[in-house]
């Protein structure tokens, strides 16, 4: 058995593996103390793109300035993209690995690979193996892989000089029953070591890990707490107990201990690594757990936008992840939808108010209660707002399919009729709608822009808001008011896409003044309620 800790690297993707020195030197003292065989320090690149630490590049210089305990050996990894790239193999590889073996701090070199570039890296085995390094392939996203494509792999590696060949599970959907199946696939034609690399979507990594190993695995894999990209790893804390029972051996687990209180637990609290609900599912669906990861850490993103992205990833595929994708699955509407009803009947000319979630509704309800029995505008509550007496509201405006199914018992209790643009809508929220006074206004969606028709509109997104402004511009309202629009700080990725949509639409050619009557911190007109 090997026990490989990954957290320098593997855990990087939080920090840009930028580790303090003083962290550096108490981990490699803990992997010492608790069993740990194989330190993979981080990677080596030639990519520089912005700041990252040292554990980006893992040079030379830079391991040769750590105190590293003569009980560990060090692992570095290669992205095989940057080996099957335009430069060829071999110079690639003397710019990564200028030293041999016997001048280095580095013992192994492990090669990440996607399916499809290992036939490609795999004769950067021979070289680094001509420089004296132990080498390591991790084959990257092999779980949904046909039985015949593995055998085509293990055959491959059968090839070459390799110490060990990993296979990771980087979608976080196996279970040991799956482990057992890739691994004796692999076993047709590599007859070398195996290794397992395993994530927490499921909170299956540790038990995957153990079946590996029972079924002869012998290179294991796992991070301090866990600590690794989308939900994380098996942790090392964990690992190292089972290994040392297995070992019959004693460990001193108070350094790592020690180091996780002191250091990654904080990090931990901060970053949110861990499995939960959301990688649990994307696990379940195959869904590349970046997609989680990049919106846990975006507050534009709340739970019913997150479900459905999910939702809509299962659906379209979500097994490599791209920020574009991204970005489009949170807008739900990509087909056409007319809808059926005209709001102009209703909202010509008139002032339209729209109380929205922000605490400035409750805060100013006297007023605007005051306002609303003098002057009479048409009121429109987002969602399921019921800060206003309800009694003053005319009507309720949602979209978010999502938030929708989650609040269809709530709107079916609400007395005010629904605008919504329902055809559009999934059939399950339809039919959870079904005897609720709905006028359905047609919702499309496309990048920057504001379009409003007679029963449809088309929008840069599919916020509420956005669908707000557009049913009272389409209805040629002549004035719109907005309460409870308080806004985030300057920085808040949620004030900078809010300001970017009043922008886009205020510039629109038809666009209505707008006023914001409650505090807003967002770019609009603003007068106080307690004056009009």
């Amino acid at each position: 058995m090997k026990l490989l800790d990954c957290t320098l690297r593997d855990g990087g993707y939080y920090n840009s593996w930028n580790f303090p020195v003083d962290v550096v030197y108490e981990y490699l003292n803990a992997m010492s103390a608790s069993g740990v065989d194989v330190v993979e320090l981080g990677l080596r690149s030639l990519k520089n793109q912005g700041f990252k630490g040292a554990s980006a590049y893992t040079t030379d210089e830079y391991l040769s300035s750590l105190p590293i305990p003569g009980n560990l050996e060090v692992a570095v990894m290669v992205n095989a993209s940057e080996l099957v790239a335009e430069q060829p193999l071999e110079d690639c590889l003397q710019k990564l690995f200028p030293q041999t073996m016997s001048n280095s701090s580095v013992d192994m070199v492990r090669i990440a690979c996607h399916v499809h570039e290992f036939e490609k890296a795999l004769p950067a085995s021979t070289w680094l193996k001509s420089k004296g390094y132990k080498v390591g392939f991790n084959l990257m996203q092999v779980a949904d892989r046909t039985e015949d494509e593995i055998s085509d792999l293990s055959m491959a590696a059968a090839k070459y000089d390799l110490d060990v060949l990993y296979f990771a599970d980087s979608m976080g959907s196996m279970t040991p029953e799956h482990c057992t199946k890739i691994i004796r696939l692999l076993r047709k034609h590599w007859k070398g070591a195996l290794g397992i690399h395993t994530h927490d979507n499921m909170g299956l990594a540790l038990q995957n890990t153990m079946a590996a190993f029972n079924e002869g695995v012998t290179w294991l894999d796992s991070t301090v707490t866990g600590m690794g990209r989308g939900p994380g790893n098996s942790r090392t804390e964990e690992l190292v107990i089972e290994a040392a029972e297995r070992r019959n051996s004693q460990i001193n687990l108070i350094p790592l201990m020690s180091i996780i209180r002191r250091y990654f637990q904080p990090l931990k609290n901060e970053y949110g690594w861990g499995s939960n609900p959301y990688y649990y599912l994307s696990g379940k669906y195959g869904i590349h757990p970046t997609y989680v990861q990049e919106m846990l850490s975006d507050p534009r993103y709340g739970e019913e936008d997150i479900l459905a992205v999910i939702e809509h990833l299962r659906a379209v595929g979500g097994k490599k992840f791209d920020q574009t994708a991204l970005g489009v699955a949170r807008q739900f509407y990509f087909d056409r939808h007319e809808g059926v009803w005209s709001p102009s009947d209703i909202f010509k000319d008139r002032t339209v108010l729209l109380l929205g979630s922000g605490p400035g509704v409750s805060e100013h309800k006297l007023a605007l209660e005051n306002y609303i029995a003098k002057e009479r505008p048409l009121v429109l509550a987002l969602n399921t707002q019921t800060s206003v007496k309800a009694e003053m509201i005319d009507f309720r405006l949602a979209c978010h399919p999502v938030r929708l199914l989650a609040d269809c018992e709530r709107h079916t209790q609400l007395p005010q009729p629904l605008i919504t643009p329902l055809s559009a809508l999934p059939l399950e929220v339809q039919k959870s709608l079904s005897g609720k006074e709905i006028f359905d206004f047609g919702l499309n969606v496309e990048d920057g822009k504001f379009e409003f028709g007679k029963t449809c509109c088309t929008l840069p997104n599919s916020l509420v808001i956005a669908y707000a402004l557009a049913v009272a511009t389409s209805g040629q309202a002549k004035h719109i008011l907005m309460a409870g629009f308080d806004g985030y700080g300057a920085d808040d990725p949620r004030s900078q896409e809010m300001n970017g949509l009043l922008e886009l639409y205020q510039n629109s050619e038809k666009s209505i003044p707008l006023t914001a009557i409650t505090p807003t911190r967002y770019g609009m007109h603003s007068e106080s309620v307690y004056a009009l």
